[in-house]
């Protein structure tokens, strides 16, 4: 069950950051091994935006797709991110925001397990690594706008 986490401090303000985060169809703009996305739903229901979307991670031709379900807590400036169907058994992230001076903290932390044990391990091993580069990736795409 890979689980890892990642903070980084980027020189944009809070909301800039939280916007861009939610921004999901972009994600194949900038993120490494995110092959497409597509956003089925998105809703305001009092201080929460909910978005249904799916991503399609991988390099081809070993390529999955799962859906999520993306709930930003406007009052929070939290981000909270679960599966819904696709390759993984669960997934949980979150993404917080502290705005410091002219900078944000971005805190991300991500727990899954993949249905299939052997790609499970497999991601175990080196899912730390490859979370940096997405952060790092994120970081860098954030820090152009």
């Amino acid at each position: 069950m890979p689980k890892a986490s990642v903070t980084r401090l980027i020189e944009r303000d809070k909301k800039t950051l939280i916007n861009f985060v939610l921004d999901i169809e972009k994600y194949p703009e900038f993120i490494p091994f995110c092959i497409n996305s597509k956003v089925y739903e998105k809703k305001e229901i009092d201080d929460t935006i909910k978005i249904i979307a799916d991503l399609t991670i991988g390099k081809k031709p070993f390529t999955d797709t799962y859906k999520s379900d993306v709930r930003y807590d406007k009052k929070k400036d939290h981000i909270h991110v679960t599966n819904i169907d696709g390759p993984l058994n669960y997934l949980e992230n979150n993404w917080k925001f502290v705005e410091k001076d002219n900078f944000t903290e971005v805190h991300f932390d991500v727990d899954f397990e993949i249905k299939n044990k052997f790609l499970n391990i497999i991601m175990s091993k080196s899912f730390q690594y490859g979370l940096n580069k997405i952060a790092d990736a994120f970081q860098r795409r954030a820090e152009s706008l």
